[in-house]
């Protein structure tokens, strides 16, 4: 149950007097929920200060005017062009004129009749000469001229909800923040220079200089904080609610781990073997493991998985493997296969599209427990789908799951281990915030003769100059890509300009041009992407679907048209598909103009490395955290308080903080445990909560 005090911030928003229903759905989509505590989370992103009052004579123009005046004369307008003017002087007797553009006549004569005083505040302009105020922002009763002349928040709007009314709302809003039990550490507090909850959320709401709206004013920090300790707190519980869970050991003698490591034409790294400890530690331990392993492009995941799954087959047990595609679960059929014979093991592949007999055959074998690895797509896991003794899965390229389908995912099988493995570069700060629940791998290596791409920036200018360099290299009998952008709003003309690329190519390289997008059906898409590996078709123009997984050893050329349209992490994950055998590559980024400076920058870092890590790092400061890897990450962009481009230190302090009340107060009971409850609740994490203490 919510602890009663917060109730009154979980009323609904349609509940506050003066929005109505006509309202009521604006500002919801605005603030992105329906209770009031949702309003208070929607912090102002400048102010006015009204406090300028000085007499007309003497005041600035183009400065917001606070004062009293006297209406002298309405002057009606003689063509609807015209605004509706009213003339009126200050106290210090100086002229000035109302205009009104839009207006109603009865509404002017009531608000500001001839003779009375009223308070406005509004921009000063000036006009032939004259002082003028066009559509004042308030006119009020003279005695609230003192109450008009403070600094005013402005919040983000949209169309249909003005300032005004954000104002009225937040106003009835804050009232009803309770006074709340400090869950924060007091000596962290003072430390900090921190303000208590309730002080934070009004001071925010309530700026009265232009540092109060800065993300690293104290309020801020504070409120930020919360919300990263929330974050923290949830995922440590969910760690420990894995780890609370009864997993089983899997200790294989290692018979056939040597056996596939003395037929290897490679050799491990180092970083490989280090992570293959790591999951080795978590299998052996008698709690269910789940982990995610990350590694750049080429830096062999798919070989530790595969040993990781080994060790399972040792102990009598199954192993699975589920990619998100087809064309990448077949990929790891091919690798897997081979090097299932090898150590004499079976594998197969199930996916959607196989039916039938076969599909009843590979069931039947798979449930009597003579299958021993599984490969696939999602169909992995549909009801039909019975294994003798699943005791090992691993989910590739599939992070974006929630914590929660995480937890269920672990729930497959007899007590089954999950490795989650992606080639995406993930930010330290995006890994702690949204993998947090989970262990975490990376391999930081690439195996040892791998050579660099060559990575050079082009004007889309020097184009014909670029297909002449690709002439020349398809000649020698290399493969290559063609990458057009492809941005949802604009996805048909995107498409057009893919298709017409391909035209233009094909009149020039014939029928060894193939192309491939996303509204093309799997079935056609995965015909062409065949065609490619094997060398029927040379070169491959495409739309970003070849970003994941294509695994295309030959492959050694790339051009990435409009280049400045990807984002970092992006760029990156198409470079890898050019970075699969040991030949020299090349990658060739185009862009169009102008080119803004953050496309600049972005080309410059693509150029000058390699190291994914460091890419996804640059990606998260010149994006920002709401949009980070190209593809909105669920939870990450919905912090509503912090900002993990400037609270990242937070991050790494409420990360230990976490750690600390769980290893001191497991079951929140202490009373910074209770207040700590209140702000699970508060930040509305608390099925977490609940679901730990329940076991």
């Amino acid at each position: 149950m919510r602890p009663e005090i917060l109730n009154p911030l979980f009323g609904l928003i349609e509940n506050l007097q003066g929005i109505g229903s006509r309202y009521n759905k604006l500002v919801c989509n605005l603030v992105n929920g329906r209770k009031i505590v949702d309003l208070l989370w929607h912090l102002p992103i400048n102010l006015i200060d009204r406090t300028y009052g000085t007499p007309l004579n003497r005041a600035v123009v183009g400065r917001i005017w606070t004062g009293k005046i006297k209406t002298m004369e309405h002057l009606a307008p003689s063509t609807k062009k015209q605004p509706y003017r009213i003339a009126a002087v200050d106290e210090s007797g100086t002229d000035i004129t109302l205009n009104f553009f839009k207006y109603y006549k009865d509404s002017l004569a009531r608000n500001l009749p001839v003779g009375t005083y009223k308070a406005i505040s509004g921009k000063l302009e000036i006009f032939n000469g004259r002082l003028q105020m066009n559509h004042p922002d308030y006119i009020v009763a003279p005695e609230m001229l003192d109450a008009l002349k403070s600094v005013e928040p402005v919040y983000p709007l949209c169309a249909g909800v003005s300032n005004k009314l954000m104002l009225k709302l937040q106003k009835q809003a804050l009232a009803r923040v309770p006074d709340l039990p400090e869950w924060q550490d007091e000596r962290f507090l003072n430390r900090e220079g921190f303000p208590s909850f309730k002080v934070a959320l009004l001071s925010v709401h309530h700026p009265l200089k232009p540092a109060d709206l800065e993300n690293n004013s104290p309020a801020r920090r504070r409120l930020a904080y919360d919300e990263l300790l929330a974050n923290q707190l949830t995922l440590a519980l969910a760690r420990e609610r894995v780890k609370k869970q009864a997993g089983r050991i899997l200790d294989g003698d290692g018979h056939l781990c040597h056996r596939l490591l003395e037929n290897l034409d490679f050799e491990l790294t180092d970083a490989q073997k280090r992570v293959l400890t790591e999951i080795k530690t978590d299998m052996t331990a008698p709690y269910k493991m789940l982990r995610l392993l990350q590694g750049d492009v080429g830096s062999g995941k798919t070989v530790v998985a595969f040993l990781a799954m080994l060790n399972a087959v040792e102990c009598g047990a199954q192993a699975a493997i589920m990619a998100p595609t087809e064309i990448l679960a077949k990929q790891h059929l091919e690798t897997m296969s081979a090097w299932a014979q090898i150590v004499g093991i079976r594998a197969e592949l199930l996916t959607g599209k196989i039916k039938g007999k076969k599909r009843d055959e590979i069931l039947a074998d798979l449930q009597a427990g003579k299958i021993n690895v599984l490969i696939g797509t999602h169909a992995l896991f549909t009801e039909d789908v019975a294994f003798k003794d699943l005791a090992f899965v691993v989910v590739d390229e599939q992070h974006r799951f929630g914590v929660n389908q995480r937890l269920e995912l672990s729930e497959k099988g007899n007590k089954a281990d999950v490795l989650v493995m992606t080639a995406t570069p993930i930010p330290r700060t995006l890994v702690l915030t949204q993998y947090g629940d989970m262990e975490y791998s990376k391999i930081d290596e690439v195996p040892k003769g791998r050579k660099p791409v060559d990575t050079r920036v082009l004007p889309l200018s020097k184009i014909e100059s670029v297909v002449a360099g690709l002439k020349r290299k398809l000649a020698t009998g290399c493969r290559a890509y063609w990458v057009c952008p492809l941005v949802e709003e604009s996805e048909k003309t995107d498409l057009a300009a893919a298709e017409e690329r391909f035209a233009s190519l094909q009149k020039i390289f014939g029928d060894k041009v193939g192309l491939v997008h996303g509204k093309m059906k799997e079935k056609q898409k995965d015909a062409v992407m065949e065609q490619f590996r094997t060398g029927a078709l040379s070169l491959l123009v495409a739309t970003t679907v070849i970003e994941v997984g294509v695994n295309v050893p030959e492959a050694t050329v790339m051009i990435i048209e409009q280049a400045e349209r990807f984002g970092l992490a992006q760029l990156h994950q198409l470079r890898g598909r050019i970075k699969r055998g040991f030949e020299a590559s090349t990658c060739i980024l185009m862009y169009g103009f102008p080119l803004s400076q953050t496309s600049r920058e972005r080309l410059n870092i693509m150029k000058n490395s390699e190291d994914g890590f460091l890419i996804a790092e640059k990606d998260l400061e010149l994006r920002g955290g709401g949009e980070v890897l190209g593809t909105r990450q669920s939870g990450f962009g919905e912090f509503k308080l912090a900002d993990l481009t400037v609270h990242k230190d937070l991050l790494y302090t409420a990360r230990k903080d976490a750690e600390f009340v769980l290893q001191t107060d497991k079951n929140f009971t202490s009373p910074r445990g209770q207040a700590l409850r209140i702000l699970l609740y508060l930040f509305e994490q608390d099925r977490s909560l609940k679901n730990y203490l329940s076991g």
